[in-house]
């Protein structure tokens, strides 16, 4: 009648055993999260999240969002507080009420009256040159530790 206390995890998988690529995963107001968030689907943030956020789709972080992490996405549409740095292969769109305190890598950048970031910018090609050398660097890593 009564279930165990133990936590149960749930997780919706495609055919082929990834997320689907029209999931969106919602992180509400009040929420916080400690750790690392890792989706292959979209990720709309309007809570708080203490760790770093990685998603092979778009980001779109709400007025009400911070991220105190490092965050890497294919898209991000930002209103809210990133405090690390962001790298985003594609476009990355900062709102009026952005605020990011850290380095910024992004393939195309937009940037609308009011919003603010402090560090570094490096936008263009050279942002896809950078991720084909991290990736040339850790199979080095793998060789070198075989």
């Amino acid at each position: 009648m009564f279930e165990s206390k133990k936590s149960k995890s749930f997780t919706t998988k495609s055919r082929n055993g990834d997320a689907p690529q029209s999931s969106v995963n919602i992180i509400g107001p009040g929420t916080q999260i400690e750790g690392e968030v890792t989706s292959t689907g979209d990720i709309r943030i309007d809570g708080r999240i203490k760790g770093s956020v990685y998603s092979k789709a778009k980001l779109v972080l709400g007025n009400t969002g911070v991220v105190e992490g490092d965050v890497k996405c294919q898209n991000a549409d930002i209103s809210g507080t990133i405090k690390g740095s962001t790298q985003v292969a594609e476009l990355l769109f900062l709102k009026s009420t952005a605020r990011i305190n850290g380095d910024i890598m992004a393939g195309k950048l937009v940037v609308e009256v009011g919003a603010s970031f402090t560090g570094n910018c490096n936008m263009g090609p050279m942002i896809k040159d950078l991720q084909n050398a991290d990736k040339g660097q850790q199979e080095q890593l793998k060789e070198k530790t075989a």
